[in-house]
């Protein structure tokens, strides 16, 4: 039998990620784990209001999901308890810029450079909506076909309430062919 446990998140563990924008000039970075997918070609990143990084992306509407593996971790996880505000963020990570003037961490294995298309405003959150311009991918995690290999390439999730990071674990089956 279910128990009713209250209007909870529940949707965990969801991807980390490191959002990047330029903000007077210089890169800033936060740390990010409410995030997803909207149809096939936008994502959405879901940020408190006061974060440094939304002044950027509302600005130049313009933004970078980087997706954190465990060999970046630790990195990743201080651009969640720093704030922009406070201390330059910018000389935390090297930098590329992508093609569309977003800034991309350098030890990301997978970076996504977003034009954002609509803020959606609730309860002191930005919700950016951007559409994917670019997908970076280090060579190291594509497979023949020039994919991304999930077995190879395993990002670091996040659960939420306990604030605990995991990995990506075993396949366990294929889509759409479990019952074949």
């Amino acid at each position: 039998m279910k128990k009713n446990i209250g209007a909870t998140l529940a949707l965990y563990p969801s991807p980390v990620i490191v959002v990047g924008a330029m903000v007077d000039g210089k890169p800033n970075w936060t740390l990010v784990a409410h995030a997803g997918t909207v149809a096939h070609s936008h994502l959405i990143v879901s940020m408190v209001q006061a974060h440094y990084t939304n002044k950027g992306i509302r600005e130049n509407k313009m933004f970078s999901v980087n997706v954190v593996d465990e060999s970046w971790l630790k990195e990743a996880d201080r651009m969640g308890v720093i704030s922009g505000n406070k201390e330059d963020k910018s000389v935390a990570f090297k930098y590329t810029v992508g093609e569309n003037g977003a800034p991309l961490i350098d030890d990301a294995k997978v970076s996504i450079e977003c034009e954002m298309d609509y803020n959606y405003e609730l309860e002191n959150f930005d919700n950016f909506i951007g559409k994917i311009l670019a997908t970076y991918a280090d060579e190291s995690v594509l497979n023949e076909a020039g994919k991304i290999d999930y077995h190879v390439f395993k990002p670091v999730l996040f659960e939420f309430p306990t604030y605990e990071y995991f990995v990506t674990g075993e396949k366990v089956g294929n889509c759409a062919k479990m019952n074949q």
